[in-house]
């Protein structure tokens, strides 16, 4: 049994993870809880974290034919013909980040506009200083332009790691 992936038909992940538990198929879709505005109302919403992926661990042998053609499914992702595996010490790996992830719901800044300068206060880059340089809509992420004594360099990062910089 090994771990693989599957591209679902747009919006799908959800129909498709039901119809593969059914098989009695061990499945895993990510899900992020984020805050969205729809129709000027700020509301909470639950979106897969890969939007149009989820995980599957089958037997090739048993399983290939039957979850290709499940409702929601539009293919196995393959390199050439064989399908791709993903190690399971990834597949663990956002699993507990997912349960730490659980209650936590990614709360957008005050506005930022391009070119300010901020302050990352979460993450490896904690500390820095960046300039914002756009926020990447539907993702709740931003890009910035990392700035440190002889490197400048674009990252991506969770918009909620970010505050505008105070300086002191």
């Amino acid at each position: 049994m090994r771990w693989c992936v599957l591209c679902t038909k747009s919006n799908h992940e959800k129909q498709a993870e039901q119809n593969i538990r059914r098989m009695g198929v061990e499945c895993f879709l990510p899900l992020l809880q984020e805050q969205k505005t729809i129709r000027r109302r700020v509301g909470t919403v639950i979106t897969p974290l890969f939007p149009g992926y989820l995980f599957v661990r089958i037997n090739l042998s048993e399983h290939y034919r039957a979850v290709s053609y499940t409702r929601g499914v539009r293919k196995i992702v393959e390199f050439g013909a064989t399908p791709v595996e993903v190690d399971i010490a990834m597949i663990d790996a956002i699993k507990s980040r997912m349960a730490s992830l659980q209650v936590y719901i990614l709360e957008k800044p005050k506005e930022l506009s391009s070119g300010q300068l901020v302050q990352i206060k979460d993450g490896p880059f904690v500390g820095l200083e960046a300039v914002f340089m756009r926020e990447m809509p539907g993702h709740q992420r931003a890009m910035v332009l990392l700035r440190t004594l002889a490197l400048q360099a674009r990252v991506v990062l969770e918009i909620n790691q970010l505050t505008p910089y105070a300086a002191a």
